[in-house]
């Protein structure tokens, strides 16, 4: 097996003359949608497990879901908000509640 002297090697070095910028991925607002069967304490549970609410936050949240018929509940790069998005559909089904959560760009 023969070995390589790295002492006389010859290196080549770079100057980057700009910085590259790099785009920040697309967000993606995760929605939250009213419906008559839901109750409140299951969307105050969903905004506080699944996008880590503190608890007057997720309230004020729920009210919004409430009142308004939709709120956010967070916004992130488009695989995050889908899974996020997914997760909120499983567990309301799992309580056999029909509670919707879509996601659209920001």
């Amino acid at each position: 097996m023969s070995k390589h002297n790295h002492d006389n090697d010859e290196s080549v070095i770079t100057k980057q003359n700009k910085k590259e910028k790099l785009d920040e991925p697309p967000r993606y607002r995760v929605l939250l949608h009213n419906d008559d069967f839901t109750t409140q304490d299951f969307v105050v549970y969903v905004l506080q497990k699944i996008f880590n609410h503190p608890i007057e936050e997720a309230i004020h949240r729920m009210y919004q879901v409430h009142f308004e018929g939709i709120t956010i509940g967070g916004v992130y790069p488009y695989e995050i908000a889908e899974t996020k998005a997914n997760k909120v559909i499983r567990l309301a089904r799992e309580q056999d509640f029909p509670f919707m959560s879509t996601v659209e760009k920001e």
